[in-house]
């Protein structure tokens, strides 16, 4: 054993290789280790008993725990301390580090700057996924997916736009590619290669705007796009963060193509213009399909400051909107969308002057509530679904023939009105409408003056009779039943009625009906021809009668006339027109007599689409034979007759072949004009209505006319609409079909004269012999000198002239109205001279002699009528 003590400073000496045991996996301990602990200057490192025994070294034994040299216990299963599977003491431990004391103690360790890093990202990392988690993309607000509906004429071009937000979806391929790369150009050029967010660009806006160089949003186009349809446009804290987690999760669940249409479709413009559609309508005039670089160019640049770089409200602003322009088109080039050479030919195109009027001024708010009433009631759009917007309806209406309705209505009527000097003309309203026969399109339609000054539509409202207009009904039913008169005649156009008066009707079971003519005027006997030239109302009641009244109802809703229209009653008035049908309705049922009987219900709509591409449903175009061609025809040509000669000469004026009917509503509160062309039926009326109360007013002595009836101004408009209409098409003739025996002449019952009463003088003339003319007979027309009757001779069965006063010589002066004045010559069974138009035909009979007319016509006698 080495006695010599170890120093202090050497701490544990490294084992002696030589001193190990030799047996394997035994260990000695040596002399000095054991004189080290236990000396007098050292304290005894550790001792343990061990049950009573020692350590290896015997029982009793204190073992000795190896101790490093500042005190402090070794490990003894420490591995550095085995070597060659030998236990090993440990070698002295590491120095213990000292405390940091003053500004040392300031300075973070990289512990703790490791730590807090790790603790932010993973607080980070909490938060992002505890919002993505939280926040979920919502439904789209209200005011993102309201719309106006559109609605166009015909021809495409646009005729009004309802609702508050000036708005029409369309899909990205109906968006021209240059104006979606304009706006990639000026928003977001990386879109399609982008996340959702960019940190970066958020950071450059902040930093931008903060240095002055002008307020960034920093935005993808889809958190522009999360902005416009999802959230509002508040700038706050909380909606950015909302807009930050819809627009990745909205990324996730979204194609990039869906994502800028839906942009595109939601961003504002300018002029009240939401999105891209509405934006090239209303600075341009075209569909979005249609927008060059150029134009998408200048509305991408109007995203930026849509007011202010608006050239037109704002020129002052202009050099600054061409700089913004330059920059896209710059863009554009840079991004490869557009060649360099292209970009050197790109022309600033100024928008319009004019934005497209979104309001129902005018005759658009007429057509609108028209159309819509239509979609409705067809069943095509329910209310609520218009009221949701985003249709685009193309109407049938053309746009020529509805400026050339209303400017026929301002020439003819409205111009005319003297409103502060004649307060009749402040009751004055129009209505007309006009289709197309062979389709049922409804062509042109004049609802009134103003949408916003006269609510109601006066082509489509149901409240004023029609007056005579509907009497060629009755004479169509009669052919289509093959009726006959009480006494057995069949009614075609010769068929010879008793025109008295206040006639009462036969075979009328309901109680006595005898209705007034016109002006009181009796006609004695008359044929159906004439009767209708001269709209006689006890001739047209009885007709009613004979045929039956619940058939002439049958027959006026085949042809076009709704069911339900009120006081569309079966009785003899219903002849007279008590019925309150539309012009439009109208219109529909003359627009089958000129189609020869076949009826399609009309249509206002040629095609309606949701939001620029999804087809709707149109009901099937159906077309029936709803009276047979013959009767049809034959109500044609004595249509004809009514324009040729009787009151409605006006509508020649329309310079064609024309088939039409004067009307007046009792005490003249409205006066109706209803005609065709074989290509074009057209109604027309002028109403008197109080614009304070609603209330229906006569309009005797409006537009300083003592009446206004259905022969002068609505004729009046008719025949000026319709030349204009049909200007360059070519004049075309009826092709007609008659019934049998429409040509045949028909002689007066032999006992017509059995209600004759005697004239002044001893000249007896039917009853009522004086006549004015009829219905609505213009004042101009009709023949001087009509017929002369030699001698004082007796006309049997002729001395009727139509059209004119007839002169008797020797035996008395026939003036207009027939009354007989000084000598004896008797005129049997109508001496009846009308004032109305000229008439055909001609003849003696009997000893009267007929002479022609001033205006070349040759009077009629009977025995030999038209």
């Amino acid at each position: 054993m080495n006695d010599q003590p170890q120093q202090p400073s050497e701490g544990w000496a490294p084992r002696d290789p030589d001193s190990a045991s030799d047996t394997p996996g035994k260990a000695s301990k040596t002399a000095p280790d054991t004189a080290r602990d236990t000396g007098p200057d050292k304290a005894p490192t550790a001792s343990a008993a061990s049950g009573g025994s020692g350590g290896p070294g015997g029982s009793g034994e204190t073992q000795e725990v190896p101790v490093a040299s500042d005190g402090t216990p070794d490990d003894p299963g420490d591995p550095a301390d085995a070597q060659d599977g030998t236990t090993k003491t440990k070698k002295a431990k590491k120095t213990k580090r000292p405390k940091r004391t003053g500004w040392k103690r300031l300075i973070p360790t990289w512990r703790m700057v490791l730590g807090t890093f790790v603790g932010v990202i993973l607080l980070i990392v909490g938060v992002f996924a505890l919002g993505y988690y939280l926040v979920q993309i919502p439904s789209a607000n209200a005011t993102a997916i309201k719309q106006s509906n559109v609605y166009l004429y015909a021809d495409g071009s646009q005729l009004a736009r309802d609702g508050e937000v000036n708005r029409e979806n369309v899909d990205l391929s109906q968006i021209s590619k240059d104006a979606q790369h304009a706006v990639l150009a000026a928003e977001d050029r990386d879109f399609y290669t982008e996340s959702a967010v960019d940190p970066k660009a958020m950071l450059r806006a902040g930093w931008n705007t903060a240095t002055g160089k002008g307020k960034q949003s920093g935005s993808t186009i889809t958190q522009q796009y999360v902005k416009n349809y999802y959230l509002a446009q508040e700038q706050t804290v909380t909606r950015k963060v909302k807009e930050f987690f819809i627009s990745i999760k909205l990324d996730r669940e979204k194609s990039k193509d869906d994502i800028l249409e839906g942009y595109l479709n939601t961003s504002y413009f300018g002029r009240n213009a939401y999105g891209i559609q509405a934006a090239a309508q209303a600075y341009y005039g075209v569909d979005a399909k249609s927008l060059t670089a150029g134009q998408g160019a200048y509305l991408a640049a109007l995203l930026n400051a849509p007011s202010e770089y608006d050239v037109v409200a704002h020129p002052e602003n202009k050099p600054a909107a061409l700089a913004r322009w330059n920059y896209v088109l710059d863009g554009m080039v840079k991004k490869k969308w557009i060649s360099e050479s292209d970009r050197a030919g790109v022309k600033f195109p100024a928008p319009k002057e004019t934005v497209v009027a979104a309001g129902m001024s005018g005759q658009r708010g007429y057509i609108v509530k028209a159309v819509n009433d239509y979609l409705a009631d067809n069943k095509i759009l329910s209310e609520d679904a218009l009221n949701a917007g985003g249709y685009r309806i193309t109407t049938t209406l053309q746009k020529p023939k509805q400026d050339a309705f209303v400017k026929a209505v301002d020439d003819q009527v409205m111009d005319e009105l003297d409103k502060k000097d004649r307060k009749v003309d402040n009751y004055v309203r129009a209505g007309g409408a006009s289709i197309d026969p062979k389709t049922g399109k409804v062509l042109a339609m004049y609802g009134g003056i103003d949408y916003t000054k006269q609510y109601y539509n006066n082509a489509t409202r149901r409240d004023y009779q029609v007056g005579s207009i509907f009497k060629p009904f009755v004479f169509t039913s009669a052919v289509q039943n093959d009726s006959v008169t009480q006494d057995g005649r069949t009614i075609t156009p010769n068929t010879v009625y008793d025109g008295t008066n206040k006639r009462p009707v036969q075979g009328w079971d309901g109680g006595t009906y005898a209705p007034e003519n016109e002006d009181q005027v009796s006609y004695g006997q008359i044929p159906v021809r004439t009767a209708t030239d001269k709209s006689v109302n006890s001739v047209y009641a009885q007709m009613a009668v004979d045929v039956g009244s619940a058939k002439v109802e049958k027959t006026a809703v085949a042809l076009g006339v709704p069911a339900d229209t009120p006081d569309l009653n079966a009785s003899p008035s219903i002849a007279l027109g008590t019925a309150t049908a539309s012009v439009l309705d109208m219109t529909e049922a003359y627009a089958t007599l000129a189609n020869h009987g076949r009826h399609g219900t009309y249509t206002m709509i040629e095609k309606v689409t949701k939001d620029g591409s999804e087809d709707v449903k149109l009901p099937d175009e159906k077309t029936e034979q709803a009276v047979s061609r013959e009767s049809a025809d034959t109500t044609t040509s004595i249509l004809q007759s009514v324009v040729e000669g009787g009151t409605g000469t006006a509508a020649k004026a329309a310079g064609r072949p024309v088939a039409g009917k004067t009307g007046t509503a009792e005490d003249d509160k409205a006066a109706w004009f209803a005609g065709y062309t074989p290509n074009l039926a057209t109604v027309v009326a002028v109403m008197g209505q109080d614009p304070d109360t609603g209330a229906h007013k006569s309009l005797y002595g409006a537009l300083g006319q003592a009446r206004i009836n259905g022969g002068g101004y609505p004729a009046q408009i008719w025949a000026q609409y319709t030349k204009a209409a049909l200007k360059g098409v070519a004049v075309k003739d009826f092709d007609l079909k008659l019934q049998d025996g429409a040509d045949e002449q028909e002689l007066p019952p032999p006992d017509s004269d059995e209600d004759a009463t005697t004239g002044t003088d001893g000249g007896t003339t039917g009853d009522g012999g004086t006549t004015t003319g009829g219905e609505e007979t213009p004042a101009t027309e009709g023949q001087d000198n009509g017929g002369t009757t030699g001698d004082g001779g007796t006309t049997d069965t002729g001395g009727t002239t139509t059209g004119g006063g007839g002169t008797t010589t020797d035996g008395g002066t026939t003036g207009t109205g027939g009354t007989t004045t000084g000598g004896g010559g008797t005129t049997t069974d109508g001496g009846t001279t009308g004032t109305g138009g000229p008439t055909n035909g001609g003849g003696t009979t009997d000893g009267g002699t007929t002479t022609e007319g001033t205006d070349g016509s040759t009077g009629t006698t009977f025995g030999d009528f038209p």
